[in-house]
């Protein structure tokens, strides 16, 4: 069981230890946004998510987006449109998309009044107060929608996709837990710009 203040260390220790892929190809982010055109209708072009069950990807570490979408493309990740889409993907669409979608500022707030002393410790120590990812392994959740952080948080608990760190920390979190961290994150403000 991952909580309270040691829970989190080791967390936030387990995620720095994951090794960044070094094998992953350098990505132009101009081709990248040339074929963003297929991502548009769901991440949006700049990776302002357009729907509910899609993730914002804009400013997202290249790392994490490139280990995303090669996990859809080999299956060790599902998801009924990202698996199509990333099985027709080779390592350079990937590594374009990746550093076109990265090269995105993202910027979060917190709404007025709220501290971020308040924000869901089991989370903050990776994620953020804000919902900034605070390594390259660790995705941003600010401003995501309440029903896709519940929805993966339960994905982790089943073991409908797994992690290192995650699988563990929502093995334990009940859907009352769940729906109020899902609630904290989005609640706060994401704007995503060009570079």
């Amino acid at each position: 069981m991952i909580r309270g203040l040691g829970g989190v260390l080791l967390a936030q220790i387990a995620f720095a230890a994951l090794p960044a892929s070094a094998q992953e190809p350098e990505g132009d982010p101009q081709a990248g946004r040339k074929a963003a055109g297929m991502c548009r209708t769901c991440h949006g072009l700049e990776g302002l998510a357009r729907i509910p069950i899609a993730p914002h990807i804009g400013g997202e570490p290249a790392a994490y987006l490139n280990r995303q979408l090669r996990a859809f493309r080999d299956g060790t990740r599902t998801h009924e449109m990202m698996s199509v889409v990333a099985k027709s993907l080779d390592d350079t669409a990937i590594a374009n998309l990746a550093a076109w979608y990265s090269s995105q500022e993202a910027r979060a707030t917190l709404p007025d009044g709220v501290s971020p002393d308040d924000a869901p410790v089991e989370c903050s120590a990776c994620h953020g107060e804000a919902g900034m990812g605070q390594t390259e392994d660790v995705p941003n959740l600010a401003g995501e929608s309440p029903i896709y952080i519940d929805t993966q948080l339960k994905a982790f608990r089943l073991g409908k996709r797994e992690h290192e760190v995650m699988s563990a920390v929502a093995a334990d979190l009940s859907d009352e837990e769940m729906r109020r961290f899902a609630d904290w994150y989005a609640a706060v403000k994401l704007t995503i710009e060009k570079p």
